[in-house]
């Protein structure tokens, strides 16, 4: 989202710049376009959050999630990558 929360800058780094994990789905960096599989992510539209599950409802209703979502029709989550280990 452009949000200037990435190591670097000042101010809390949100944990979706850091999620090395999920480097390069949805053609991010790092969790940069998959932020709502991150736990604990700071919402562009709230403070950081819990688990998806937690705030699934947050995130489908998130227009940055949409624009992801719309941008890549293909697009079903990606859950299964949660349980990559580098």
């Amino acid at each position: 989202m452009e949000c200037g929360r990435e190591p670097g800058n000042e101010g809390p780094v949100c944990p979706a710049a850091t999620a090395y994990r999920l480097n390069g789905i949805h053609g991010g960096v790092n969790g940069g376009r998959s932020c709502w599989m991150v736990a604990g992510s700071f919402c562009f539209e709230g403070p950081p959050t819990g688990t998806f599950a937690q705030r699934m409802e947050t995130c489908i209703d998130c227009r940055f999630y949409r624009m992801v979502k719309e941008e890549e029709p293909e697009f079903v989550g990606h859950w299964d990558l949660l349980l990559r280990t580098k």
